[in-house]
């Protein structure tokens, strides 16, 4: 079971992108651009006639741009006993975020969804994940169309780690950034923990963590969205799912804490214990994230 679990946070599994944006009435263009070093990223573009704004969104581990079919196998029987057998369909954020008035870029981090393989195709949990970040920055900046507005990140669990990774690595690409907007960070080990325990294997981490050396050749040290949260150089807002069977609160309040910037928010998801629940909060009550966006837009 230790090795399976290994494998599969070491080189996970694609997602099949299900839905488009044209399901939600947006037009929208298919777009490819290259990572800081290379990797041939696939995405959309959905302009927004007359708006100065862009907003880039990417999206969870194991995820594409579209979501996750979790309620679909294999997926199912992966993600069901944490009581997250159900679809994440991210394409509904797109469309809240064209009516509000901003052009989105969304994206395949590397090894997922349709983006190039990259580095064996292993995971990394950040660490050349951000490369993806700033090669869509510098895909927006190099646009004809974009090359002016005004940007804002919406980068979601493993994608707003891959973005503070990015911060940490590559500061000066986020000069003039506007804002973040995070759902649910996470530490590797912490997740993989929780998982542990919930198998009735709550002492296995470190042999865990030997398997993944094997296979990736970085440990959970390397793998620290806590530390790298201390580069961050924006106004950020967070949001986690309090009661998330996967992660425990102190994990995103520590990363939170560590933020070294005055304009930060950190918002809590009560009254569920299902992580799916943080990635649909957006399109659910997406009332106070529109309104961070557009106080760090104006």
């Amino acid at each position: 079971m230790l090795t399976q679990f290994a494998d599969a946070f070491s080189f996970t599994q694609r997602s099949p992108i299900l839905h488009t944006p044209d399901e939600h009435g947006l037009d929208y263009e298919d777009i490819t651009f290259p990572a800081r070093d290379g990797v041939p990223l696939e995405g959309w573009f959905i302009p927004a006639r007359g708006s100065d704004k862009v907003i880039i969104a990417n999206h969870p581990m194991g995820f594409s741009r579209s979501g996750l079919p979790s309620h679909l196998e294999p997926w199912r029987s992966l993600w069901a006993p944490s009581g997250n057998g159900f679809e994440v369909d991210l394409t509904p954020d797109l469309k809240i975020l064209h009516d509000a008035g901003y052009n989105v870029l969304t994206y395949d981090l590397r090894n997922l969804g349709h983006s190039g393989a990259a580095n064996g195709g292993l995971a990394s949990s950040g660490i050349y994940e951000a490369r993806d970040v700033v090669g869509s920055l510098d895909y927006v900046r190099g646009r004809r169309d974009t090359r002016r507005m005004k940007i804002g990140l919406f980068s979601r669990c493993l994608g707003c780690s891959s973005t503070f990774a990015a911060m940490a690595q590559f500061p000066e690409a986020f000069a003039g950034v506007r804002c973040l907007v995070g759902p649910q960070p996470v530490t590797a080990k912490t997740i993989l923990q929780r998982r542990l325990a919930m198998i009735g294997l709550p002492d296995e981490i470190d042999r865990l963590e030997q398997l993944i050396i094997m296979r990736t050749s970085i440990g959970f040290a390397r793998r620290s969205p806590i530390d790298w949260a201390k580069s961050v150089s924006v106004p950020t807002f967070l949001y986690q799912v309090r009661g998330d069977v996967l992660t425990l609160p102190s994990d995103v309040q520590t990363m939170f804490d560590n933020i070294p910037v005055a304009r930060k928010k950190l918002q809590w998801i009560e009254g569920t214990t299902a992580r799916w629940d943080g990635y649909l909060e957006f399109q659910r009550r997406p009332e106070p994230m529109l309104e961070w966006f557009a106080a760090h837009f104006a």
